[in-house]
């Protein structure tokens, strides 16, 4: 191999670029219309467009990557992850056309690629699995039937894929067909097959991995394991290595039943075999994706090894460089994801420009990203926009590094989950060795809980001083000397109004006053987009972007957005919001559930939105009758496009 073309886009796509240009490999990036100007693209020897912005038409088509691949003699094909990393005709089509393909080979990829297949071939090979069904009869009578027999609750899964599409869990019969059908949909959306398994429901289990590596010589090893329980919708959200959870013993069973696992695919390359793991420690197969995860960096950091230049040595025919007993474990590694979603809207995917972005540094602190300032995030992929990585001697060490790393974190322009997981890591029960898949739901309230009365008054008084300076240099002694004036604001935050002013105080600063609450602010240091200000004389940092009347705001382990409404007409009402149903972010409407004139109740499912692979409900806030359409399905919406009017019963209106 001479140069290696990367299917694929955002953080792992510069991560690969990233290792193998250090091994001296030429590399090539694909790109979206949209990922003009995105890092992988910047970072990589050079680069072909490959299509519109639908994933579709781009990093899902095949025969435009095989085209670039052709057009600049790349010989090799590394698939990152998502896309087309687990589909076995592009594997095999790559090889078709003379080319490595940087992964497991194609029929190994097709049986893991099937949870029903891949769930039998383990029963076969005798790996420990949770008891469901697997059954040709995809009919809804036959899978209610299993279902019953299983036992609720029962698990919902798409065969094939993951990332918690096409997953429901199921506590009842009443609601097993409705969630049926909307696991099938998403399904079928997500990964082109609409083919599904039941499982028995294992409540609250610890969910762990075990990173296997093969190479073509046969031989194959695990190098020990991740601990991926902290999850959201099946989704992971903190990953860490070793496990705080896993035993000596444990660790060595599950690695042995990982290597059964792979060595009866036929296994080469990098694949993680994941477990749920029970109370009692019991474990069962879950699945195994044949491909690099994405929290490889955890094992990267307590193994010392680079698991993509294993991915390129074992894919130029190389063994192992390293035997079973010679793997290491090196302290402790935590790693988060950041995404682009709303945590208090229901986590809704979230797209905009990135103004701002300043990742973290220091001892034990790595970030693999794919973000640059200006780029914009977009609704067509999927919203994870870096992983942030932290390790240390042992597990205290790294939690608080990793807290420290998000407290530093600075991106604006688009919101994120960045505040829900720095109060995520500083929940004292984290630290209890051994989170279970319950941890983030059982602890929802306090993880999406608005900040405290005084937090708030503090941070919309920050705002305030920043918006001031933003447009008036910080004053000189001459200025207190002319009857300076007080400043009124009225801001938005969170769909909330508050109204404060700023009352200058000679030598001093300014008070802030917000209804009955008085705060004494004091600048320390000052320059466009960084402020250090004291508030009631205890020093904090502030970092802000304006644009557009919106600043961007991270202070006190926050970060948020705060609209400056001082100078514009008054906002509309409640009832406006009520009678016109917006897109909340970009994306594809893919049902229209209602027609003009029906009438609705609140609740009414009146559309629903796809964006970055997630389907979104939207639903009636009030009762009334849909009086305009003002979309279709296949239509592509902006966020905040109108996309029906009702007209409210008028018990409603009068309230209003």
């Amino acid at each position: 191999m001479h140069k290696i073309l990367i299917a694929n886009r955002g953080e792992i796509a510069c991560r690969v670029i990233d290792t193998a240009r250090q091994l001296g490999y030429t590399t090539v990036a694909v790109y979206s219309e949209a990922d003009r100007q995105a890092r992988h693209v910047r970072l990589a020897d050079e680069s072909v467009c490959i299509g519109p912005p639908a994933v579709s038409a781009s990093y899902l088509n095949q025969a435009a990557i095989l085209e670039a691949a052709r057009a600049t003699g790349a010989d090799a094909i590394h698939p990152g992850y998502g896309f087309l990393s687990e589909n076995a005709a592009f594997a095999q089509a790559c090889i078709d056309a003379g080319l490595t393909f940087i992964g497991p080979p194609a029929e190994a990829i097709r049986l893991m690629g099937s949870k029903r297949a891949s769930k039998i071939a383990m029963l076969e090979a005798g790996v420990p699995c949770v008891p469901g069904y697997e059954g040709e009869d995809q009919s809804d009578d036959a899978l209610l039937a299993a279902a019953r027999d299983i036992g609720f609750p029962v698990m919902i899964k798409a065969s094939a894929g993951g990332g918690g599409r096409g997953m429901r869990l199921v506590h009842s019969e009443s609601e097993f067909t409705d969630q049926l059908h909307r696991a099938r949909s998403e399904a079928l959306n997500a990964f082109g097959s609409d083919e599904l398994i039941l499982e028995k429901a294992v409540i609250a289990p610890r969910h762990i991995e075990i990173q296997v590596f093969a190479d073509q010589q046969g031989n194959t090893l695990y190098l020990h394991e991740r601990d991926c329980s902290v999850q959201r919708r099946h989704q992971k959200v903190v990953e860490e290595a070793p496990s705080p959870f896993v035993t000596p013993d444990l660790r060595q069973a599950m690695g042995e039943a990982a290597v059964q696992a792979a060595r009866a695919c036929g296994y080469v390359g990098a694949g993680t075999v994941e477990f749920l793991v029970d109370d009692a420690r019991n474990f069962y197969f879950l699945e195994m994706n044949t491909r690099l995860q994405v929290e490889h960096p955890v094992t990267e950091c307590i193994t010392g090894q680079d698991l993509v230049a294993w991915q390129l040595r074992v894919a130029e025919g190389e063994p192992l460089p390293l035997k079973q007993e010679d793997i290491p474990i090196l302290g402790h590694a935590i790693e988060v994801r950041l995404y682009a979603e709303h945590p208090g809207q229901n986590f809704m995917p979230q797209s905009g420009p990135v103004l701002r972005w300043a990742p973290p540094s220091g001892a034990g602190i790595r970030v693999d990203h794919g973000l640059v300032e200006g780029a914009h995030v977009t609704p067509h992929y999927d919203p994870m926009l870096a992983k942030i990585i932290a390790s240390g001697p042992d597990r205290t060490t790294a939690i608080r590094r990793l807290r420290r790393a998000l407290a530093e974190t600075r991106v604006h322009g688009v919101t994120t989950n960045l505040t829900y997981l720095h109060r995520l890591l500083g929940i004292s029960e984290f630290e209890t060795p051994g989170p279970t898949t319950a941890f983030a739901e059982t602890w929802a309230e306090k993880l999406l809980a608005a900040p405290d009365d005084a937090t708030l008054s503090s941070l919309h008084a920050l705002a305030a001083l920043c918006l001031h300076l933003q447009g008036n240099p910080t004053p000189s002694p001459a200025f207190w000397n002319s009857s300076p004036t007080s400043t009124p604001y009225e801001l938005r935050h969170e769909d909330t109004l508050t109204e404060l002013v700023l009352v200058p105080e000679p030598h001093t600063g300014w008070q802030a006053r917000l209804g009955t609450s008085h705060l004494a602010l004091g600048v320390v240091a000052h320059q466009p987009g960084t402020l250090v200000a004291t508030v009631n004389g205890i020093k904090t940092s502030v970092h802000y972007t304006l644009a557009d009347q919106q600043l961007w705001m991270s202070a006190m382990g926050y970060t948020g957005v705060w609209e400056d409404l001082t100078h514009q007409p008054a906002a509309g009402t409640q009832a406006l919001a009520e009678r016109e149903i917006t897109a909340p972010m970009d994306g594809l409407v893919v049902h229209v559930a209602v027609e003009p004139g029906q009438p609705v109740r609140a609740g009414d499912l009146i559309a629903v939105v796809e964006a970055m692979k997630m389907e979104h409900p939207l639903r009636a806030l009030a009762d009334g009758t849909v009086a305009t359409l003002h979309v279709t399905p296949g239509q592509q919406v902006r966020i905040r496009q109108v996309l029906a009017e009702l007209t409210l019963n008028e018990s409603e209106d009068k309230q209003a």
